[in-house]
């Protein structure tokens, strides 16, 4: 089972990534990693589409509700449990199938990450406080007085990295720029096949983010951010509040934003998520990209897959 290859089975949020694995489970006997840094949350099963009961019935799924959304979770501690998982399924003499759209989670696991200083939840707390005072942009003007070479490569709005570069440098007093230029990676020795979902058309994904959304929230999306917001112990600063779809709701019941204002931004968000994640994808030369749209794609990766799996 060595020389089976990992396939990992990657797109934007709501590009159909469900379907394909589906029809991958009725003609291999799969187990699916999930590599999504939202489903690992208890309690928090709306809004980050999390498989179904029916769709965990088909195969066994990993990763999902391994963390409290007090708790956190790292690209680090993914690639840990992913390397493991998959010696223990192709002893088995099942497959393993990755699947999902956290793409950081991805990298760590083929090529390793760099060992960088651990979160801490006070600190980031209070950065968040700050960039409520001065915004994102402000932050990255920070960010850039005190790590240049960093600053360079984000975006200013890009909250969760600005925000990442901020607290390694707080927290250790050297920039992350120097941390990654000091060490090296321990690259995987899979061999990894990547198949990509992706739009030819964006405006039909971004029409799928909002009709999703919107069919999200009247299955009680709002009534599990409420949930969630009761708890004394859960604060914005926390990933599992961060995570996109919930912030802007949690915002809402803060009383920061009307609930139509909190829908819009949810929506926006996702899409910027998207286009992170297909910029992502697209920077890798070896992947097999199919179109999203296209009926007959779980099909073709069907197909696809008869090529590197023995059936």
């Amino acid at each position: 089972m060595k020389a089976i290859p990992v396939l990992c089975l990657a797109g934007p949020t709501a590009s159909g990534k469900s379907a394909s694995s589906q029809l991958l489970a009725q003609h291999w006997p799969i187990e699916i990693i999930v590599m999504d840094s939202a489903t690992i949350y208890r309690g928090m099963d709306i809004g980050t589409a999390k498989p179904s009961a029916t769709e965990q019935a088909l195969c066994p799924h990993h990763l999902l509700d391994i963390r409290d959304p007090a708790e956190s979770y790292s690209a680090a501690q993914f690639a840990a449990d992913a390397t493991r998982l998959i010696k223990d399924i192709k002893q088995r003499g099942r497959y393993p199938l990755l699947c999902g759209g956290t793409m950081l989670y991805y990298k760590a696991l083929r090529e390793g990450l760099n060992d960088l200083p651990q979160a801490d939840p006070a600190l980031r707390q209070e950065l968040d406080q700050r960039a409520q005072e001065i915004g994102w942009p402000g932050m990255h003007e920070e960010l850039s007085r005190v790590d240049p070479s960093t600053a360079e490569r984000l975006a200013p709005n890009d909250s969760q990295r600005v925000q990442r570069a901020l607290e390694v440098f707080y927290s250790s007093g050297k920039p992350m720029s120097a941390w990654l230029r000091e060490q090296t990676r321990q690259h995987s020795t899979e061999q990894y096949i990547t198949l990509s979902l992706e739009p030819t058309d964006r405006s039909w994904l971004h029409a799928r983010i909002a009709q999703r959304y919107h069919a999200m929230l009247n299955q009680g999306l709002l009534q599990e951010v409420q949930a969630l917001h009761q708890r004394a112990d859960l604060h914005p600063g926390l990933p599992s509040i961060r995570c996109v779809g919930y912030r802007q709701l949690w915002s809402y019941l803060e009383g920061q934003v009307d609930l139509n204002t909190a829908v819009e931004q949810a929506i926006a968000a996702t899409r910027q998520l998207a286009k992170r994640q297909l910029t992502w994808l697209r920077s890798e030369p070896e992947r097999l990209p199919f179109e999203c749209e296209a009926q007959d794609t779980p099909g073709r990766i069907l197909t696809t897959v008869k090529n590197y799996w023995p059936q």
